[in-house]
């Protein structure tokens, strides 16, 4: 492994990291503002370092494609659509990040999540794919997993959590599956975030040194590390026998976390062939006022203490 070339480069590396998660703050922070007026508030004065202007270019990119997201979003619940996005990705590659950033501004009741724990003793015993079935999408929803039934592929073969002839056996059935799955009308879009063993040296250092994100490492992720190579040789094993035409994989540069980013969306909104979805003027109804309705107080114990 290539580390960088001096101390205060690794620093510099793991504070662009560390930055990043902080951006998003200032994301949010403008979700009570138009998407217009957010682009307008982040124009670029001619006297700003690259750096800065650089995040500002991501800034006006990212609000106009999840603009784009909005109204893919409308189509797919106006049309009835059905569609699983799957993603996948070492550790620290940048899959949570690009599916908060894709959910940020839709509707929770047509795209949700779903970011299943590791199985208990009796889902050990099913069928492997059931339990990721109750949590495909009914017509007009969009389901996003974070991790999928592609452990059996990865974690679960590398940490011995499973016999070989179980991914044998998971090898020959996920083709099936997932042809099943789209002959019954789903759209399905695998995603392996790919990034360096470099990269996620780096990254896990910032996770290491940020309260705010030390949560995120397990030992279980830890362990991942130090086997680099035995991930390596399962993720190629994967996407060599589950790539298939009516579901391949794509394979998202994720070294740079905003680019990444930008690239997933921009793809998945290019799978699609929606448009616009023509919505009825909404009126604001004049609110009732009775001449005997008297609001009571509140008691004052019951308020939050306004320290700030």
């Amino acid at each position: 492994m290539t580390l960088p070339p001096d101390h205060d480069a690794l620093i510099e590396r793991i504070r662009r990291d560390l930055l990043d998660g902080y951006d998003e703050e200032l994301e949010l922070e403008i979700e009570d503002r138009t998407v217009d007026e957010a682009l307008a508030g982040l124009d670029a004065s001619p006297d700003e370092s690259v750096a800065r202007s650089e995040r500002v270019a991501y800034f006006k990119e990212l609000f106009r494609l999840q603009r784009e997201l909005v109204t893919l979003q409308d189509w797919v619940a106006h049309t009835r659509q059905k569609v699983v996005i799957l993603f996948e990705g070492r550790d620290a590659a940048g899959k949570g990040g690009a599916i908060k950033r894709i959910t940020q501004r839709l509707n929770p009741r047509v795209c949700r999540v779903v970011a299943l724990p590791a199985p208990n003793d009796r889902e050990k015993t099913q069928w492997y794919f059931q339990r990721y079935v109750p949590h495909l999408p009914a017509a007009g929803e969009m389901v996003l997993f974070d991790r999928s039934w592609y452990n059996r592929a990865g974690v679960e073969r590398v940490m011995g959590f499973c016999s070989e002839d179980e991914v044998e056996e998971f090898f020959r059935s996920v083709p099936e599956f997932e042809r099943m799955l789209v002959r019954s009308g789903i759209t399905l879009i695998k995603y392996w975030f790919s990034i360096t063993d470099e990269e996620q040296h780096v990254r896990f250092l910032g996770r290491i040194h940020d309260p705010l994100k030390q949560w995120k490492l397990s030992p279980m992720d830890l362990e991942s590390r130090r086997r680099w190579e035995e991930y390596t040789k399962a993720k190629e094993a994967m996407l060599e026998r589950t790539h298939i035409p009516e579901a391949p994989w794509w394979v998202v540069q994720a070294v740079d976390k905003k680019r990444a980013r930008l690239n997933c969306i921009q793809h998945l909104l290019a799978q699609f062939d929606y448009h616009e979805v023509e919505r009825a003027e909404i009126l604001l109804p004049q609110r009732e006022r009775h001449a005997d309705y008297v609001r009571n107080p509140v008691p004052p114990e019951m308020f939050v203490p306004e320290r700030y």
